[in-house]
């Protein structure tokens, strides 16, 4: 009796079945569109870090809002991608891991390989943004450009008087 309750445990209908592979289905898709998602990040940080080199104020502007958008495209993949991951989890043995467990361990490296990339250019910038911060000092520092715009304002003398107001 004991052998046909297990055999009856471990066997699941054709409809649950049919769900179950549904949630496998989709839940492959969004982390595929994750893991473009991440692709496509990973190559504008690198545009980004060119234009960080070129020194281009408005490219690096661009290419920031750009990465913000992505950036939250991949934060809302995810809120669909973990409640699917439960089901998924839940599902039981009766699911193929292979594809899934491949898709989730090159996601994580994309998820690494951003965050790396995201921290070179910030310490890119960073430099950068001390630079000219230092070059800006050197000019408000130099003693000719000082002595030169003393002179420039110290002769002034007013020409027209508003008497309106």
């Amino acid at each position: 009796m004991s052998a046909a309750l297990t055999e009856t445990k471990t066997e699941i209908s054709e409809g649950e079945l049919t769900q179950r592979m549904a949630i496998v289905k989709r839940f492959k898709e969004l982390l595929e569109q994750q893991r473009e998602r991440f692709r496509v990040y990973l190559s504008e940080l690198d545009r980004e870090r060119l234009a960080i080199g070129t020194g281009n104020a408005d490219e690096i502007i661009a290419h920031v809002k750009l990465e913000e958008q992505i950036v939250e495209d991949i934060f809302s993949i995810q809120k669909v991608i973990d409640p699917l991951e439960i089901m998924y989890n839940a599902a039981g043995p009766y699911l193929p891991a292979n594809d899934v467990s491949a898709l989730k361990t090159t996601l994580e490296d994309l998820k690494l390989q951003a965050a790396a990339r995201s921290g070179q250019n910030r310490d890119l910038l960073s430099g950068r943004m001390a630079e000219i911060n230092s070059e800006i000092q050197a000019i408000k520092n130099n003693p000719f450009i000082s002595k030169a715009r003393q002179a420039l304002y110290q002769n002034v003398t007013p020409s027209l008087v508003d008497i309106m107001g």
